[in-house]
Order: C-alpha cells, then structure tokens, then sequence
C-alpha cells in the first residue's frame, strides 16, 4: 500500500479558477490590497448567503444560484442543506467571499478547533496505552485542524463537518460519555449528509459492545436527519425545471487515488510532493490499525470505510469530501511504531 500510494496520481478535476501555491498563499494573507481568485463553488455559496440575508427564499434562491452557475438541481442531493447558509447568516457573514473578515465566523471556528483539541487531549489520556503517544498524537490533532480556521473555505460545507465530527470523536466515550458526542454528530449531519456513516458505525460498535442503550442514542439523529432530508428532497424538486441540468454520475470508480486524492489535496499535505503525502496518509491507517484500543479500532473501521467509499464514489472535482474525515487522521502519526513493533513481535 506504502508503495501504491506513492505511485498512483493525486489529483482534482479541471477548475477555472488557478491554482496557488504555499508562497502565493502566504502572499494573499500579507498583501491586504490582493483579493485571492474565488472558486466558483465557493462563490455561489457567497451568493446564496447574501440573499438570503436579505430575507429570500433559500430554496427559490439556490435554484437560481445553480441555474446561474450551470450547476445541476437533479438528483436533488446535489443542493446544500440549508443549514450552514442560515448560520453564516446569522453569524454576520454579507456573503462577499473571504475578502470580508467575518468575526462571528472565526471565534466559532476558533471555538470549536480549541475544543476539539482539548477533547483529544483528554481522551487520550484516558485511553490504555496511549499516554507515551499523548503529545505528538495532540499535535497532530492541531495539524489537521488547521485548515478550519482558514476563512477562505468557511462556506464550504465539509470543512465545519469535519471539525465537528473529529469533536464528537474527542469528546465521546463508549458507554459513559456519549450524549454530547452525538448532539454535536447530529449538528455536522444537518450540515452535510456525508457524516452519516461515522454516526452509523457508531452505532454498530454501541451495537457490537451489546450497549443498546448508546445503540438507540446514536439512531435518534438519523432517524431526525431521514425526516430532514426527505423534506429538504421535496423543497429542491418544488424548484426543479424540465430544463436544468442533471448532474453526472457520482460512481467514478477512482480506486486509490480517489480517496488519497480527497485527503492530501483538502489537509495540510497538500504542500508536500505527492509521492511523500500518498505514503504519509497510509502510515496514518497503520498507526490507528496497530493501536489495540477502543479508538484504534473505531479510526480503523472508520478510515477504512470512507477509504473503500471514496475509491468507487466522489469524481476528481469532489476533491473536498475529504475535509470530512481529515482533521483526526493525522493523530495515527503517533502509533506508528506502535504498529512496527507489533509487526515485528508477531513476525518473530
């Protein structure tokens, strides 16, 4: 897998809006009079929140947006849920794009990322087994969580999943502590639909642990997200015309590459050569397989999951997903030699 991942391309699809490096990112954040280029998805997200801040209808609204931008409204899983939209509203965002500091937005990030961090810290320190790795595994935490402070990507859905979902994993504890880890799983669920798995496997492993009570807790918010969801299915197709777009099949079949395409090129090792980050993202799975823990074996199943998913569904412009499960990833660093010196026992 090392020597796969170091092989195989890691790539998004065609964008019209160019690329930039470390050093133009590092430039855009000091020169205040250069605006960084807006991608078009990020942009139609700035549109939609600005009208809606005007009291239009969201619906009525991201028809139009869609429309405007020759983006699909069929299936209607290719429209947002409303639920980001109307928080970065309330939040004071106008809807201008990164240009604009927004300061709602930024301490809620700033929040959250402290709180997720502090929720690792504790966990493992209290997980069998981790106490050597605690600091390192932290920093790491730290390092793939960065990015959600970065306010050019605040309207991007996945990025506020995926620092809620890597909260919900520090802050649950099997059997014990789990309520405030699924209200915070069920608010990234209402934000984007691609958290449902995550919710689902905890489930199960309630389930395989016979704790049916954490079993029946982890089902409420799916049950209330189907209701959800089915609802919001049914505001999208009021909107629908015989003429819009059909978007394309979602099953691209990227094997590999897909899914270590969505995690290097949405995390922090998007600045390191490819045939470094491919490997870095394998040993990351190593480290959480070779940890012999509740959490080792929950990362594991997890990362394993969406690994399998993102290889057969997501196309190469869907690079993004991968904001959903990147944030904790990084920690599987610190379990590295961990895994080895399991190997190396066991081999022996």
């Amino acid at each position: 897998m090392l020597i796969a991942s170091a092989i195989v391309p890691i790539r998004a699809g065609p964008q019209d809006t160019p690329r930039i490096g470390f050093i133009d990112a590092v430039k855009y954040k000091v020169q205040g009079t250069v605006v960084r280029p807006r991608d078009k998805d990020l942009a139609l997200y700035d549109r939609v929140i600005a009208r809606i801040g005007k009291g239009e209808n969201y619906y009525a609204v991201v028809a139009q947006e869609h429309r405007r931008s020759d983006y699909p409204l069929r299936p209607g899983l290719a429209v947002r849920l409303p639920t980001l939209a109307y928080f970065a509203m309330w939040l004071g965002d106008p809807g201008k794009g990164a240009d604009v500091f927004v300061p709602g937005e930024m301490a809620l990030a700033v929040i959250l990322v402290l709180a997720a961090i502090w929720a690792w810290w504790r966990r493992f320190g209290e997980e069998p087994g981790a106490e050597k790795e605690r600091r390192i595994a932290t920093a790491l935490i730290f390092f793939g969580m960065s990015l959600a402070v970065n306010r050019y990507f605040f309207v991007l859905h996945e990025l506020w999943a995926g620092t809620l979902l890597a909260l919900a994993l520090g802050l649950h504890r099997p059997g014990r502590k789990y309520l405030a880890a699924i209200v915070v799983a069920g608010l990234a669920l209402a934000i984007r639909e691609h958290v449902l798995p995550f919710i689902l496997l905890m489930a199960a492993m309630a389930g395989w642990r016979r704790d049916w009570k954490e079993a029946a807790a982890w089902s409420v918010p799916v049950v209330l997200f189907g209701i959800g969801l089915a609802w919001h299915l049914h505001l999208v197709a009021q909107q629908v015309r015989p003429s819009d777009v059909v978007g394309p099949s979602w099953l691209a079949m990227r094997g590999l590459s897909g899914f270590l395409s969505n995690v290097v090129l949405f995390s922090n090792l998007r600045f390191v050569p490819h045939f470094i980050a491919g490997p870095i993202v394998i040993a990351c799975l190593l480290g959480w397989a070779g940890w012999k823990s509740e959490l080792g074996s929950t990362l594991t199943l997890l990362y394993s999951g969406y690994a399998f998913a993102f290889a057969f569904v997501g196309r190469p412009d869907n690079f993004y997903w991968g904001a959903v499960i990147a944030p904790p990833l990084f920690a599987g660093l610190a379990f590295v030699p961990m895994a080895l010196k399991g190997l190396w026992r066991a081999a022996r």
